[in-house]
């Protein structure tokens, strides 16, 4: 079984793979201040809370965009399962080819997800990943990556709101009955969703103005559930894409 581990900014996520099918996907808090000894005791923890015997783990891959914890979640890997985990970077075979003005400078995460995207949706694409940041990936019709904006993420909006006023609270994110909210509560959820969602259809026009053809829509990430369904275009939610995308980088690079 192959070990992924997408690290962001908020969560880890952790999944899986038999066969390139999905056995389970967990996520746990991003901490940064953790050592490797409490990381592998959490990894170890949850393959066996989902069934897994660790001696089934026989290889891993982590992407990362918190740096400080790349050398740890390795060890911690190595800790755990006695593997010694690929990491997403230089050296590391993707397939993927890179389009902008400083490849290098490309998430990991992104890398993950427009290699999965390609290979399970086609090309072009536009990935909506919803996480710390709302991101949209665009790959051309040759699946080659072109470039992205970036937004602020869903959650991060919220809680800018609530931190930033005297009066306004923290809010679930779920769809109030109406666009025009009635109380404090309804008026937040309602930009928090119908105003993400509206940014997202807006940004997919402009990009599909900019270039001149249509694209397969793919959305990811933890928030996506929450927001994509409210979008009037048809996007196909894949809450796993990067998992899937490490897993396929993993066997790109096993001889």
């Amino acid at each position: 079984m192959v070990l992924t581990v997408d690290i962001g900014n908020t969560n880890i996520a952790i999944g899986a793979f038999r066969a390139n099918a999905l056995s389970f996907m967990a996520r746990i808090s991003t901490v940064t201040t953790s050592t490797e000894d409490e990381y592998a005791i959490k990894l170890a923890d949850i393959v066996t809370v989902y069934g897994i015997d660790r001696g089934e783990i026989d290889g891993a891959i982590v992407s990362s965009v918190v740096p400080q914890l790349n050398t740890v979640m390795k060890r911690a890997i190595s800790l755990a399962f006695s593997v010694e985990a690929l990491l997403v970077g230089p050296g590391i075979k993707t397939g993927l080819v890179i389009r902008c003005d400083n490849p290098s400078s490309v998430g990991a995460d992104i890398i993950s997800a427009s290699v999965a995207a390609h290979a399970l949706y086609g090309a072009p694409t536009l990935i909506v990943d919803m996480g710390t940041a709302t991101k949209i990936t665009v790959l051309d019709g040759k699946g080659a990556f072109v470039g992205l904006s970036i937004m602020t993420g869903v959650r991060m909006g919220i809680t800018a709101l609530a931190n930033g006023t005297a009066q306004l609270p923290q809010v679930s994110l779920d769809a109030p009955p109406t666009v025009i909210g009635k109380n404090t509560v309804d008026c937040m959820r309602s930009g928090a969703i119908f105003g993400n969602a509206a940014m997202i259809d807006g940004m997919i026009e402009r990009i599909k103005e900019e270039c001149g053809t249509d694209f397969t829509l793919v959305a990811t990430g933890g928030l996506a559930s929450a927001v994509i369904p409210h979008c009037t275009h048809s996007l196909h939610i894949d809450e796993h894409l990067v998992l899937k995308g490490l897993n396929l980088i993993y066997h790109k690079n096993q001889k």
